[in-house]
């Protein structure tokens, strides 16, 4: 009688851990369910760049990071049908090409005319530099942001 009590025991031990096994799978399957939901939901929340939203648009910079602006000049950048670029750069013009690669965009091939302006030089530099730096941008309330990775170098408004 003993034996068969303890076989029965160990049948009952056997299907609770059997049981409390079903359960935790199927515990872990859920939650990787709804993390699998959560991260399809945020890569999709992800911002995409839409070339479309850049083509034939113009801007004037309204901020630099770390500098004030000089009262009596403006910085402009203008987007062209194909991505070009072009614009003034308080003192000087320049151009290039804007490239999107893996929803990233960067201003690639900057050249600009050399005339020297004394009270424009250093925030000509700083912004010929961000131009040169940035790697991504952002349009957020009707701004246009130029990003090197999150941080934010140049700020424009949108003038057309």
């Amino acid at each position: 009688m003993d034996e068969d009590r303890d076989n029965k025991n160990e049948l009952i031990v056997c299907y609770l851990v059997w049981f409390l096994c079903t359960i935790s799978k199927s515990i872990l399957m859920k939650n990787l369910i709804i993390l699998s939901l959560v991260i399809c939901l945020f890569s999709s929340c992800l911002e995409k760049i839409n070339p479309d939203t850049l083509k034939n648009t113009s801007w004037e910079l309204s901020s630099i990071t770390g500098i004030t602006l000089p009262a009596d000049s403006k910085a402009t950048l203008k987007f062209g049908d194909s991505l070009n670029v072009s614009g003034k750069s308080f003192c000087n013009n320049y151009g290039g090409q804007a490239e999107i690669i893996e929803d990233k965009v960067a201003l690639k091939n900057l050249f600009s005319t050399k005339m020297f302006c004394q009270d424009l030089d250093s925030s000509e530099r700083a912004y010929l530099n961000a131009l040169n730096e940035t790697n991504n941008v952002k349009i957020t309330d009707g701004k246009l942001q130029l990003l090197k990775d999150e941080k934010i170098l140049l700020v424009f408004k949108k003038v057309n």
